[in-house]
């Protein structure tokens, strides 16, 4: 790497290796070969395929060019017409998805291998193409955090999927994590091409991941960071070149890393490039069929604006959503287990596709959702969140002193050379429970405790908790919930800040979930100051006085729960020995948590 470029990048604020940036080898590269090329003659290209690369332009006419890896089925003709499944995102470069990964010879991205091999993709007849995001892989310009300019980049993907001789004109999408935002960006994009999308695991609102409220995560400068290291990643030595002219396109404009760093770092969430990128307002009146996973305890991308999305979006829906964290359909640990805890994945994703991109009718008949709850017990649901009991409570007035003095859970520093991009970030957990003392609720200056009273029969906190209150003195807030037993254990199930600009209203959600009480269980609620690493705060010193706090909940009657299969998943007893803990000097109650109807 030349002195000069280096020189760019750190203007620039990236922080990023010199192995990241390393430009590996001569421009000796044999072209392409027009056919493309195998398994057997490449191995890094799936079974059953034919790998070919090809170059279109974006739908902005900004002069960005898109380079796509294509992936056809290798016992077919190769004007054969199929459906087309197209994944769109930052991680599909030759030379590795979040950083070089040590491959000696270039092709295709092995990022969903899992996906193509666990589902026979190609035997299916099914074509599979990888398109690289602008600034990423093998193509030119400025990266642009799914704004309007990734939004082009997904618009001019399903068009050129869909107007290929070898295509059907019937896309599908198909992603984890960043690149299930893009199939979200393409729902929002009205096409008629795009016939079904599957998002495992997205942001719903990219403001969500950076900023919560005005109060800054604290990967908000670390993850634009993070993705000016995988946008600088070279290309390999007998990449095209016309490959390796587009993957060097950042080392002749540093502004890019410059402006993405800049431009992510405005708290104002009502700013015209917050507002282009909220992904679950612009969600408003579209109808493409939608399957989608969400964790309610994510560890990563969390499930905030979800519910927005998904009332937004008029068309057909599926999902899986439950107890776990940053983790695919068809993950398993160590042990076989999946993550996710339900058995099937790609069989469901497929009779999706089958049914809105070939027009098969599934001879199995899915729930439209199957959800797990805290119990780990799924159920089948037509909707999410279902019909239910809404109540508003009042909660007692209260104060607290604005220290950022962490009074329960305190999150550890994050570690130096942590990686913040969509695939590896993850909060910073707190410590076990064993290593936490009875934390007195009653008497801590720091926050305050509002309780139900004990209920009477089961009953389940689902779709988007909301919390209302009047704050005497500007500063920060930190609203958490806590299902809490009998003797005082107590679960931190939900929470989420907001920057408290001048004393008046403050009213914001809490993250999306899915939690049953049992019978003789509290609600706690408690509002104070932002003790939590997951946020970088600056608390205000001043003591604020707050009144008029309600909380508006969704409640739900588990017994009316339609079981499906599911087992539950392991991540769920990993969440509950981080964020259990004792209570003391719980109070009675001063509001019920019941359900008023009876379903």
């Amino acid at each position: 790497m030349n002195i000069r470029r280096r020189a760019s990048v750190a203007a620039a604020g990236a922080l990023i290796t010199m192995a990241t940036l390393a430009v590996t080898g001569p421009a000796t590269a044999a072209p392409p070969v027009p056919g493309g090329l195998t398994h057997e003659e490449n191995p890094r290209v799936p079974e059953g395929a034919v790998w070919t690369e090809a170059y279109f332009p974006s739908a902005d006419r900004s002069g960005v060019e898109l380079h796509a890896d294509v992936l056809r089925p290798a016992h077919l003709p190769p004007h054969a017409r199929t459906p087309v499944i197209l994944a769109v995102g930052p991680y599909f470069g030759h030379s590795g998805q979040t950083g070089p990964e040590g491959w000696t010879r270039t092709g295709p991205s092995s990022r969903f291998l899992d996906f193509t091999s666990g589902t026979d993709l190609f035997a299916r007849g099914y074509t599979y193409v990888m398109v690289d995001l602008r600034g990423f892989g093998g193509s030119t310009g400025c990266l642009d955090w799914a704004g309007p300019g990734e939004q082009a980049d997904v618009k001019a993907a399903i068009q050129w999927a869909a107007s290929r001789r070898w295509s059907t004109g019937k896309v599908g999408m198909y992603g984890k994590s960043y690149d299930a935002v893009t199939g979200l960006v393409g729902n929002n994009l009205r096409l008629g091409a795009l016939k079904a999308v599957v998002a495992q695991e997205p942001v719903w609102n990219m403001y969500n991941y950076l900023f919560s409220n005005r109060v800054p995560r604290p990967n908000v400068t670390a993850t634009p960071n993070a993705y000016n290291g995988i946008a600088a990643t070279g290309a390999l030595p007998d990449d095209t070149g016309r490959y390796r002219a587009n993957a060097a396109y950042e080392q002749s404009h540093p502004e890019c890393f410059a402006d993405n760093l800049a431009k992510n770092n405005n708290p104002d969430l009502s700013s015209p490039y917050w507002r282009a990128r909220n992904l679950a307002a612009n969600a408003k009146g579209t109808s493409t069929p939608l399957f989608v996973t969400q964790g309610f305890i994510e560890n990563n991308t969390k499930p905030e604006d979800m519910q927005e999305y998904l009332a937004n979006h008029r068309g057909v829906e599926r999902g899986w959503l439950g107890q776990w964290e940053h983790v695919r359909g068809n993950d398993t640990n160590e042990q076989g287990q999946l993550l996710q805890g339900r058995a099937g994945f790609f069989a469901e994703v497929m009779r999706f596709y089958d049914r809105y991109l070939k027009g098969i009718r599934p001879a199995v008949q899915d729930p439209a959702y199957a959800i797990e709850d805290n119990t780990g017990a799924w159920r089948a649901q037509r909707t999410w969140p279902a019909p239910s009991s809404s109540t508003a409570v009042r909660l007692p007035d209260g104060q607290y002193v604005d220290d950022g003095v962490a009074s329960t859970l305190a999150a550890p520093a994050v570690p130096a050379g942590r990686q913040w991009d969509m695939e590896h970030a993850t909060d910073p957990a707190p410590p076990a429970t064993r290593s936490l003392a009875p934390m007195p609720a009653a008497a801590d200056a720091h926050s305050y405790f509002s309780w139900s009273t004990p209920v009477r029969s089961r009953v389940r906190i689902t779709a988007t908790p909301r919390i209302t209150l009047r704050a005497g003195a500007p500063g920060n807030v930190m609203v958490r919930l806590w299902d809490v037993a009998p003797d005082g254990t107590a679960v931190m199930f939900d929470e989420n800040v907001a920057l408290i600009a001048r004393a008046g209203r403050v009213a914001f959600d809490l993250k999306s979930t899915d939690w049953t009480f049992a019978v003789g269980h509290q609600l706690g609620v408690q509002i104070g100051t932002i003790g939590s690493g997951s946020w970088l705060d600056t608390p205000s010193g001043n003591t604020i006085g707050v009144t008029r706090a309600r909380l508006e909940l969704a409640l739900q009657n588990p017994r009316f729960d339609v079981p499906t299969q599911g087992d539950r998943s392991p991540f769920l007893d990993t969440y509950l020995r981080q964020y259990t803990r004792t209570l003391t000097g719980v109070g009675e109650g001063t509001f019920p948590l019941a359900v008023r109807n009876a379903r």
